[in-house]
């Protein structure tokens, strides 16, 4: 058996060559590891820099701890002898010395101390990985990438997203407001795992479901009649009305819902401005451009200055909200939430 200073002199030394048994570059003194990688290291240096393994590191974090060989080999089941091997491996490794043992103590050296850190944070993390990548095949973890309109966050999409929050907490979200045709374009590529549109949804290679079904309100200044006569709106009252309209390309869904229910109530409309989010409705209403007809779950915004008022009878189409996502599911996540859209 040698003494651990000559195993690791003979761990150092360099190899024989192939065929003289001489070693390259005779002669030669052989540089230290730290003074092959001082200076300004390029490509080929770190390439050739040998990583330390875990178990090492470990070792090393417990003697750093207990500064003491012989209690440290008791913490990790070993005898002190092969402990010494390890630690003198890892500063070999690295290629300065971590611990002082000239003394009757064990000290970190400067670099020690600064090794002891970053040694920590290596083994957290690598465990933090490892449960990490072991909840993504049962869709506990991974990412769920969600897109929504503007106002859906107001209503359904905002408790959908908190029960996923508690249901899934290592799933990370990443949510994205979309129009519902740039969605329905982002769920058929990829981009996107899960929308929450307006229907219908057509496109092939997609499935879809109705979450939400809500009713549409009338919004107007809180001065004007609509707000002041303290009933139902009739739809019929809007004719020549000014009324701040639905864009009918980015918000094609209500454009139709609300011309569809004008054209029933025989209500021709003076419409002021074009848009496709609620929330510039909303403001128009405020700065009195006109009147708007926008979904219920829009109060939430509570928009100083501006009424809700409902509409007469059966006036109001039922506004829908679907939720979609590609038939090919390759995201654990997602399979996992779609089990949550119907408590959501």
């Amino acid at each position: 058996m040698f003494p651990p200073d000559e195993v690791y002199e003979r761990c150092a030394a360099p190899r024989t060559g192939p065929v003289t048994g001489a070693p390259p570059d005779a002669g030669a003194p052989r540089p230290s590891r730290a003074a092959r990688f001082t200076g300004h290291a390029g490509l080929d240096d770190i390439a050739t820099v040998q990583l330390p393994n875990m178990e090492r590191i470990r070792a090393f974090v417990v003697v750093a701890e207990e500064l003491h060989f012989g209690r440290a080999a008791a913490r990790l089941h070993l005898t002190q002898p092969p402990l010494s091997r390890q630690i003198m491996l890892l500063e070999q490794e690295v290629g300065v010395p971590l611990l002082d043992r000239s003394g009757r103590t064990v000290k970190l050296t400067p670099a020690g101390r600064v090794f002891l850190a970053e040694a920590r944070r290596i083994l957290r993390l690598a465990e933090e990985s490892t449960l990490a990548v072991r909840r993504i095949p049962t869709g506990a973890g991974g990412t769920l990438v969600v897109g929504f309109t503007a106002v859906s966050v107001y209503g359904y999409v905002r408790s959908f997203l908190r029960r996923t929050g508690e249901e899934l907490p290592h799933v990370d979200l990443v949510l994205r407001e979309m129009v519902t045709a740039d969605q329905v374009e982002a769920i058929a590529s990829g981009d996107i795992d899960l929308g929450f549109v307006r229907p219908p949804v057509t496109r092939a290679g997609l499935l879809s479901r109705v979450v939400q079904s809500e009713r549409l309100l009338l919004a107007a200044p809180v001065e004007s009649p609509f707000a002041q006569r303290g009933g139902p709106a009739d739809v019929a009252d809007l004719d020549g009305r000014p009324l701040v309209m639905y864009s009918p390309v980015e918000s094609r869904y209500f454009y139709e819902l609300l011309l569809g229910m004008t054209v029933r109530a025989q209500a021709r409309p003076r419409y002021v401005q074009y848009v496709s989010q609620v929330h510039t409705m909303l403001a128009l209403v405020q700065a009195g451009v006109g009147l708007a007809v926008v979904p219920e779950s829009a109060t939430a915004m509570h928009p100083e200055g501006v009424a809700f008022v409902g509409l007469a009878g059966d006036q109001s189409p039922a506004v829908e909200l679907t939720a979609a996502w590609r038939a090919d599911i390759d995201n654990p996540a997602l399979a996992r939430a779609l089990s949550l859209l119907q408590g959501a």
